[in-house]
Parts: C-alpha cells; structure tokens; sequence
C-alpha cells in the first residue's frame, strides 16, 4: 500500500498566536480516516509567534518528539527541565506515568517552526525523562531516534526509528523495505518523487507491503522525516 496524505488535505486550526496543520485528528480537527498509522499518532507542523507559546499542560503515557524547523524554542517541565530547543535540534520527552511542560517561542521578534510528533509506547506508566541533540546533515537518511539509542539515538520506548532524509538536488536513493514493518515519510522541504508519485512539501506517504522504494529529488534539496514503525 502507497497512500498520500496531501498537505491541502491536512487538518488546520489558526489561534492567533499559532497556525498549525494536523496530518492526524488532533483538537478541533476529526478525520475518521485518519486517526494515526501503526502506533504514530499525531504529526503536527506548528508556527508559533513571537513571545507565545504553549502554557503549562500535561501528558502521560506518550512519546513526544518536537523538531525545531526555525528559531528556537524554550522548554520547562516538572521533572526539573529547562532548555532552549534550537533549529536543527530533535527533542524527546517521554510522559510516562505524568509530565507538565510548557513550549514558548524563545524570541521577540521571529517565528518559531517546529513539528510536534506524538508516538504512543510500548510500555507504560514508567519514569518521564528528556533527550534532546542535533544530528548529522549528511546526505541519505540519518537517524535519530530508535528503541535502543543504538550510535549516540535518542531512545525510545516503542519498536519504532526516526531518521532525518536529506538528500541533495537532483539526487537518488534506493531503499529496501522489511515486510514486517509499516513506514510513514514526511516531506519538510523540496520536491520528491517516490515510485513514481510527485511530493510536494508538506505531503506524507503511508507504506506498508512494499518491497523496496526509488527516491528521486529535482531542483532542490530534500528534507524529510522517515518512520519506521510496527507493522
């Protein structure tokens, strides 16, 4: 199965202070369609303006990924956490059996751009704890969470990787796929061809029961998330 979720497609909630698409139900937004794939639940691009930000909220039982895109976010929690989330950088806090954070925009003057990821665990009601890094920009697919924190990942605690797709203008890649596994892709930036189907930024693949996948970039660089997820 290749299914394409169109970035027009997507669900939307402007609030002033944050515009925000929603590949998934998330809030406001419903689409019985598209309640999550495998045990990737929620996948939100989030544009936080000046000054604002996420007042303090709490969570359980979820493994929470934030992807800063552009500026910088400051975050606080009630296990004693406060750090300053540059673009580039990858954030995991696991809410186990309850956290409370908060998420602003750290300047005065620039949008904050981040994704806001949930995937649900495979254990529950354990510690919360907090991971944050940057990562490589080399060409290819570079990962960046996985269940063992295998090469400096952050770990977490599901059967799933995340890998940051990079590749350059006019550039291919051939990938072979597990049977046994289902896989998303998110296309941030560029323009890519996967087996043949035209993205556009903003669009995502669901996949499962292929074999392999043929990535092709055009005229510009490719910026992606790859999911790795059970099948």
């Amino acid at each position: 199965m290749l299914d394409i979720i169109r970035a027009n497609e997507r669900g939307r909630a402007h609030f002033g202070w944050l515009q925000s698409q929603h590949t998934f139900s998330f809030g406001d937004y419903y689409n019985p369609q598209q309640m999550g794939f495998s045990v990737l639940r929620v996948l939100n691009d989030d544009q936080v303006a000046p000054g604002a930000g996420f007042s303090t909220h709490g969570h359980r039982n979820m493994e929470i990924i934030s992807y800063v895109l552009a500026g910088t976010m400051a975050h606080k929690d009630s296990a004693g956490h406060e750090q300053l989330l540059p673009a580039g950088e990858f954030q995991l806090m696991s809410a186990g059996k309850g956290i409370y954070h908060s998420e602003y925009n750290a300047s005065k003057t620039a949008d904050l751009k981040f994704l806001q990821i949930w995937i649900e665990p495979n254990s529950k009601d354990t510690e919360p704890s907090y991971q944050q890094k940057a990562f490589s920009q080399a060409p290819g697919l570079n990962w960046v969470i996985t269940p063992d924190g295998r090469d400096g990942t952050l770990q977490i605690k599901q059967n799933a990787a995340v890998a940051q797709l990079i590749l350059a203008q006019q550039a291919a890649l051939a990938m072979p796929l597990a049977a046994n596994k289902a896989y998303y892709l998110h296309l941030i930036a560029g323009e890519l061809s996967l087996n043949n189907h035209h993205l556009s930024a903003g669009d995502g693949v669901k996949l499962t029961g292929l074999q392999a996948l043929k990535l092709q970039s055009h005229d510009t660089a490719v910026n992606a998330l790859w999911f790795e997820l059970p099948a």
